[in-house]
């Protein structure tokens, strides 16, 4: 199975935990990809005020923050 959202965040963001918990009660793990943008520049420039940011892949489709499970599964 490959990725097929990336869950854009960074490491110790409450709001990113739960933003991931929320995907994760509706995909599968092995579907996500968390992705810290502090890691780059880029991302960091994009998302700094934004995160958490989920993307589908397929047509890079964005939730921003903030989103509710419903609207995951309507990206899904």
């Amino acid at each position: 199975m490959s990725v097929k959202f990336n869950l854009y965040g960074s490491e110790g963001c409450h709001l990113c935990e739960d933003a991931l918990a929320l995907c994760l009660a509706v995909m599968p793990a092995a579907d996500i990809c968390v992705v810290d943008i502090l890691d780059d520049e880029k991302l960091l420039e994009l998302y700094r005020i934004s995160i958490p940011v989920l993307e589908r892949l397929s047509d890079h489709e964005k939730l921003f923050w903030p989103f509710e499970q419903k609207q995951i599964l309507e990206l899904l």
